[in-house]
């Protein structure tokens, strides 16, 4: 069995050189592990992440389960980091086939969003691809359910970064 080494989410993160996508767009973040998508907001880091909460509230299928602010932290140990807040947040009635068809998908369950603020000032929404989980975790006859979650989180970033 071929094991590979994952870095933490924000490590990779942090320090991927890649270009940034139009605000709004998402792209595919090429890396050492692929499968995240980042967008470029047109909105500062508070009314970026202020949105994606407000988003994801509204939204009676979804519930936010923690929120993970990375910066405060950092701060609280004496160290500085850009703005970084983790929101963690899922629909069980989407989740839990994914789970029963691939034990390992609870890994990378609940949804996460990260915003962030790279080092040039410029604020990026993170997320796991779907389609990277189904290859990552070799989900099966589940396309229905992977793209419907991969339109919300496409529709919920949109929201937040616009």
């Amino acid at each position: 069995m071929r094991r590979r080494h994952h870095f933490p989410l924000a490590l990779v993160l942090l320090t991927a050189a890649c270009q940034p996508p139009d605000a709004g767009e998402p792209v595919g973040t090429p890396g050492p592990d692929g499968g995240l998508v980042t967008a470029e907001s047109g909105v500062s880091f508070e009314e970026t992440y202020d949105r994606l909460r407000a988003a994801i509230e509204a939204n009676e299928n979804l519930r936010i389960l923690a929120t993970v602010d990375h910066g405060a932290n950092a701060a609280g140990v004496g160290e500085e980091l850009p703005p970084t807040r983790l929101i963690l947040f899922g629909n069980p009635e989407l989740g839990t086939p994914l789970m029963r068809n691939a034990g390992t998908t609870a890994i990378d369950l609940p949804q996460k969003l990260l915003v962030w603020e790279d080092q040039e000032g410029r604020v990026l929404v993170t997320y796991n691809d779907p389609l990277y989980l189904q290859d990552r975790h070799g989900i099966q006859g589940r396309d229905e359910i992977l793209m419907t979650i991969s339109g919300a989180l496409s529709n919920l970033v949109a929201e937040a970064t616009r």
